[in-house]
């Protein structure tokens, strides 16, 4: 298997290590924060829409929503 090709957010700073980077693998999603690049969770595409989704609508972070 190759390895992921990690992309960047176009707000991170230039060669910034503080941002979420994002690949595909395989059917789903891998996220990872690029100063920690050991830590990668997945999730299938759904889940990470969901994720995307809650982000968007600012309920990250609010319990019971």
């Amino acid at each position: 298997m190759s390895e992921p090709q990690w992309r960047k957010s176009s707000f991170s700073e230039d060669g910034g290590n503080n941002c979420v980077e994002i690949a595909v693998v395989g059917s789903g999603i891998a996220l990872r924060e690029s100063d920690e690049p050991g830590r990668v969770i997945q999730a299938d595409a759904v889940a990470f829409r969901a994720l995307t989704g809650w982000i968007k609508a600012g309920r990250w972070g609010v319990p019971g929503r």
